[in-house]
């Protein structure tokens, strides 16, 4: 209860700062539907010159594009302007005062701001997931279908822990601003599937950096490429990977000494 009265508060908060910038909201939501026109144009270009990428059709690249379109959609409401803000009480020292609060610290940190006015966004992954499914041809079961909601939200979690993982090592290194850089540029590449991609690079955003964790591989369930194993075996990296950076988390706050040490 005391959670959801705290994210009560945030969104309370988060929606007053919404309103009272409101015309620069409403920018952002029409760049982003550019962006939406250009990306669908880029894919018409593509298809123009071949009928399938990596094994994968234009529809697929569809509900691929509107996949990768919720995740970064969930990163930019959460992930990155916490990141902003994380980095910046690092340097001011307001970050003390979230270590002072009655509240786990890793929950505060990751949702003290929320960019609400990108949740349209949500609709539009939706309908391109939709879209792309209803014209890809393929039959979907409704094991597929949990294994790919399962496997999202699983896929998402890795990218959390990941990002709670770069900000952690900051306790240590603190001129370590630039912490979410690499994760934020690598995220485009999972626009496409990763079996496009070189050996290298496919495992490189797979297991390092796992991009293709949160994106190629809940529709590759969905699509019923994935063995029970390999789900298993996906939903498992979840679990583990939320275990450790909470861990990670922790030691970092046991080192940290506050900004006036």
């Amino acid at each position: 209860m005391n959670i959801l009265r705290i994210v009560g508060a945030f969104i309370k908060l988060n929606v007053q700062i919404a309103l009272a910038y409101r015309s620069e909201a409403l920018v952002q939501i029409l760049l982003n539907l550019m962006w939406l026109g250009w990306e669908l144009t880029s894919l018409a270009i593509i298809f123009s010159n071949t009928t399938e990428l990596g094994g994968w059709g234009p529809a697929e690249l569809i509900a691929l594009l509107g996949v990768w379109r919720l995740v970064n959609t969930l990163m930019s409401i959460i992930v990155w302007p916490n990141t902003e803000k994380f980095n910046q009480g690092l340097r001011d020292g307001s970050l003390d005062y979230t270590f002072l609060q009655p509240a786990n610290s890793q929950f505060l940190v990751s949702v003290s701001r929320i960019e609400l006015w990108r949740l349209p966004d949500f609709i539009i992954a939706l309908a391109l997931i939709l879209v792309g499914l209803a014209h890809s041809g393929r039959i979907t079961s409704a094991l597929n279908i949990i294994s790919f909601l399962a496997l999202m939200v699983s896929g998402f979690a890795v990218l959390y822990s990941l990002w709670i993982v770069m900000i952690s090592i900051t306790f240590w290194f603190t001129k370590f601003d630039n912490n979410v850089t690499i994760l934020a540029a690598l995220l485009d590449a999972g626009r496409f599937p990763a079996q496009v991609y070189p050996f290298w690079l496919r495992l490189l955003i797979t297991f390092v950096i796992p991009i293709a964790v949160a994106t190629t591989v809940p529709l590759q369930a969905l699509r019923g490429d994935l063995a029970w194993w390999e789900i298993v075996g996906f939903l498992a990296l979840g679990a583990a990977s939320v275990l450790i950076s909470s861990r990670l988390w922790k030691a970092g706050v046991r080192r940290y000494s506050g900004a006036s040490a």
